[in-house]
């Protein structure tokens, strides 16, 4: 890809139309390549939730989208998706959510992450966009991350210092969205130290928070390719 790769962050609200661009590239993916047509994070309640941050990987001219994820604070109001997944299976996932109440952090959950079939193997779904996703959370009143993984992602989450929550489930597993697919809980409680992280994604991740808008050569699986990031967030009103 000789163009460059944009990686950019922003309030939910703030861009309708890049939001719906991310729920249609999302939905169609679950649906076209793993015959998923409900999926708690695939909702759309998201798109007007001012406590939503989304991530987005588009073109170098902001129209066409090759991925994205999602960090959706714990506020009271609209339930993470992962309490919406397990909590009838596990209801002790009501209690390990922590909603932010003004600038006392709380609870986030990383969710909804997906890359289109143009860009796999190039490392954006496990690679780029959950260490931007946790490079995130020092903006944000985030004290741990919680994460529900297919076996595809674990791996990933792991990298950059997600630990499975033994806590709930099976030893953190469950049968999710459907009887015989498996998802892992994970997460994140030392979210400024992240020091389960391997260490080259440790410092990849302090890098992004230390200059959050900058270009940057990343080498995936199937070489390199330029992305400019621009994960810099106006401050969150309390």
């Amino acid at each position: 890809m000789s163009a460059p790769i944009n990686v950019r962050a922003f309030f939910a609200p703030d861009d309708p139309e890049a939001c719906m661009r991310f729920y249609e590239g999302h939905s169609k993916l679950l649906q076209i390549y793993f015959g998923i047509n409900k999926i708690t994070s695939g909702n759309q309640d998201w798109i007007s939730h001012r406590n939503t941050v989304v991530v987005i990987v588009e073109d170098d001219t902001g129209t066409k989208t090759y991925g994205g994820a999602r960090v959706q604070i714990a506020d009271g109001v609209l339930p993470l998706p992962i309490e919406m997944a397990i909590g009838k299976y596990d209801p002790k996932i009501y209690t390990d959510v922590v909603p932010r109440q003004g600038d006392m952090p709380g609870s986030a959950e990383i969710c909804g992450l997906w890359n289109s079939k143009e860009v796999a193997g190039m490392g954006i779904g496990s690679l780029i966009l959950s260490r931007v996703c946790v490079a995130l959370m020092t903006q944000l009143p985030v004290k741990n991350v919680h994460v529900l993984c297919a076996p595809i992602t674990t791996r990933g989450a792991k990298r950059v210092g997600a630990v499975i929550d033994t806590s709930l489930g099976n030893e953190g597993v469950f049968y999710y969205p459907k009887d015989d697919l498996v998802a892992t809980a994970m997460i994140i409680r030392d979210i400024h130290e992240v020091s389960s992280a391997e260490q080259v994604e440790k410092d990849l991740i302090f890098n992004l928070r230390a200059q959050p808008n900058q270009i940057r050569t990343e080498t995936g699986p199937k070489g390199s390719f330029e992305v400019s990031y621009q994960l810099g967030l106006p401050q969150m009103v309390p």
